[in-house]
């Protein structure tokens, strides 16, 4: 059944590249998966339709739970990252205050990759960031704010 949730993720991906304007070669590269397979997805074959809804709950958790639910299911972190990216129905924005004391370990926890050092402070990229919680929760100095950003409005997650 995991496969069949991860191919079911695949799908939703998929189709979402089909809405930005990928064409089924793009698809196929970018979901790392052969060609027929996008095929398959996008003409409604070969598809299990109640892992295709068991993968749009999965979509709709809260950003954590979709994270460590799509990291289960691809055992891959490149894979996971991908499609968490490309499914995430929310955007993000994330913050950190001058209190950062460079201590690395936001950049060790999150698995979207999207926090590096600068100059001894952490900076989030907010396009990668899914608004897990990871860093801001394992950050020792609270210097991380994660804002939801909703038709170009902004609301602290807590």
């Amino acid at each position: 059944m995991p496969t069949h949730i991860a191919s079911g993720l695949k799908y939703l991906a998929a189709i979402e590249l089909k809405k930005q304007g990928f064409n089924q070669q793009m698809i196929a590269e970018e979901l790392e998966i052969d060609r027929s397979t996008v095929s398959h997805y996008l003409n409604g074959r070969n598809l299990s339709w109640n892992s295709i809804d068991v993968a749009k709950t999965i979509t709709n958790l809260c950003p954590r739970d979709f994270l460590i639910m799509t990291q289960s299911l691809f055992r891959d972190e490149r894979k996971t990252r991908k499609i968490v990216s490309i499914c995430k129905n929310r955007e993000f924005r994330a913050e950190v205050s001058d209190s950062c004391i460079g201590c690395g370990l936001c950049v060790d926890l999150c698995l979207m990759k999207a926090v590096n050092l600068d100059s001894l402070k952490a900076n989030i990229n907010s396009i990668s960031c899914c608004g897990c919680f990871i860093c801001k929760e394992g950050c020792p100095t609270d210097s991380i704010k994660i804002l939801e950003v909703n038709n170009d409005r902004e609301y602290e997650r807590s």
